[in-house]
């Protein structure tokens, strides 16, 4: 499996910064943010599932209900979904609003997103029970001296992100995402600060995650 950062900052403003937003092998977008906005027309036509609910036509509807354009598909949690060979997973995550993470596994290798989240033991439940996991894309929205809103909002800050690593028990590079735009360097120096043997860097636009 083959993704690609198209945004993955905790805000917006200026032309490098763009919301969360991954591309999976070319045809499936995962919490399509702004970085979406970014893709060709010959990219987006590739990617078949773009929900646009108010600010488009209900493409559900369109050209019949009976046979609409788009269909939309609930998955439940922790219910894996094939895509012509490819396993997708939501994994749960602790947020204001519902909310969940999602594990991407090709068979040879995977990659775990934690989506907006707090604190989550299920979570790391989960992921410590992968034996072939390369990445682990993680958020931390907040410096430390916005951790009351951090814990308030659901979000983590550099001491909640170190005490959430202590409890992860795999060898996987760790990459942090969400941001917010003008913390973006004490944040991450915090992080350095607080995390020990583990050294999470800052996910960037357009990495490649191969797996």
């Amino acid at each position: 499996m083959r993704l690609r950062v198209l945004g993955c900052s905790g805000g917006i403003g200026g032309r490098h910064l763009r919301t969360t937003s991954f591309l999976v092998d070319g045809d499936v977008l995962l919490d399509a943010g702004t970085g979406a906005g970014d893709l060709s027309l010959a990219e987006l036509s590739l990617v078949d599932h773009i929900f646009n609910w108010e600010i488009w036509p209900d493409f559900s509807q369109i050209p019949t209900p009976q046979s609409p354009f788009m269909r939309y598909e609930e998955i439940e949690l922790g219910r894996t979904v094939s895509l012509a060979g490819r396993a997708f997973t939501p994994l749960p995550a602790i947020h204001t609003v519902p909310a969940v993470g999602f594990l991407l596994d090709s068979g040879r290798g995977s990659l775990v997103f934690t989506g907006d989240t707090g604190p989550n033991d299920a979570l790391w439940a989960i992921v410590n029970r992968l034996d072939n996991l390369r990445y682990l894309i993680i958020e931390t929205a907040f410096a430390n001296k916005e951790r009351h809103l951090a814990e308030l909002s659901k979000h983590l800050c550099p001491s909640m992100l170190a005490e959430e690593l202590v409890k992860f028990e795999r060898d996987a590079e760790i990459y942090v995402t969400h941001l917010k735009p003008g913390e973006t360097e004490l944040t991450m120096q915090e992080i350095e600060e607080s995390s020990g043997r583990i050294q999470p860097r800052m996910l960037q636009n357009n990495q490649i995650f191969e797996f």
